[in-house]
């Protein structure tokens, strides 16, 4: 749910391309606070031991579903499908493996701080791609001659 959630905050402040129609629908009131509570829903429910795991058939539509929206939300308007397409391929693959990375964690750092660790990184993420897509500055994050982004 957090890439649906950092959409449509960017939506509200402005950031998504005008001309492929995701601004106005994911900018409204009801999709914002929706789409927060289901992010902050997942973030919590992930840290309870009877959360599912994250590659059960739900858990995989949810996130092609919500990687799709975030993907084309991002794109420009006669590259919609593509987006969503790579935003939907991108959250199924992420799925598996950081499936894999969390449970390894699990095992070793327990259910709760490793959840904390991955949502850390899970925000961050959503927050840099939603800047990089619209040239956004990012704090910490810097561009060299050749494009390349590096920290620092």
């Amino acid at each position: 749910m957090t890439p649906l959630a950092a959409v449509s905050l960017a939506a509200k402040q402005g950031l998504l391309p005008r001309n492929n129609g995701a601004q106005a629908f994911l900018s409204h009131p009801v999709v914002v606070a929706g789409s927060l509570a289901l992010a902050a829903g997942e973030l919590a429910g992930d840290k309870m031991e009877s959360a599912p795991d994250r590659i059960v058939v739900a858990g995989l539509a949810a996130r092609l579903m919500t990687g799709a929206i975030a993907g084309a939300a991002l794109a420009p308007r006669d590259e919609r499908l593509v987006g969503g397409l790579l935003g939907a391929a991108a959250a199924v693959a992420a799925s598996y493996v950081t499936f894999e990375l969390r449970m390894r964690a699990l095992r070793r750092y327990g259910q709760t701080a490793s959840g904390v660790v991955e949502d850390a990184l899970v925000v961050g993420s959503a927050l840099l791609i939603v800047a990089v897509a619209n040239d956004q500055e990012y704090p910490g994050v810097t561009e060299n001659e050749n494009g390349a982004l590096r920290w620092g």
